[in-house]
């Protein structure tokens, strides 16, 4: 069974940092392209960063240049990070991991972001 395990979300005041991490079990998924998506309240899923099995890393506007996706492909497990600075309280969201190979796509449970003073 496919599992994505999301770690580090939380509460954070304005301009502070969190770093979410997602360990996919399998080394399969060193194949895969790795991102993730957040989803606030009454809005859409939406791409925040995904970074390709070759390492080349795709960042949505509205977080270019305060976040950074990055991945670990270990032997048995691939870890995929997202560095999240100067938080604004706009990031809040739900944010889901998500694995894609071809058509063959699987999702974290979601780990919620709140940035609030």
């Amino acid at each position: 069974q496919v599992q994505l395990v999301e770690s580090g979300g939380g509460l954070v005041q304005p301009g502070g940092s969190l770093r979410l991490s997602c360990a996919a079990s399998g080394s399969i998924f060193s194949f895969y392209t790795m991102g993730w998506y957040r989803q606030a309240p009454g809005n859409q899923r939406e791409l925040v960063a995904s970074v390709t099995s070759g390492g080349s890393t795709n960042v949505a506007d509205s977080v270019k240049g305060r976040f950074t996706i990055s991945r670990d492909n270990a032997k048995n497990t691939v870890t995929v990070y997202l560095q999240m600075n100067s938080l604004k309280p706009e990031d809040t969201a739900v944010y889901y991991c998500h694995a894609n190979l071809g058509t063959r796509g699987y999702w974290g449970q979601g780990t919620q972001v709140t940035v609030s003073s």
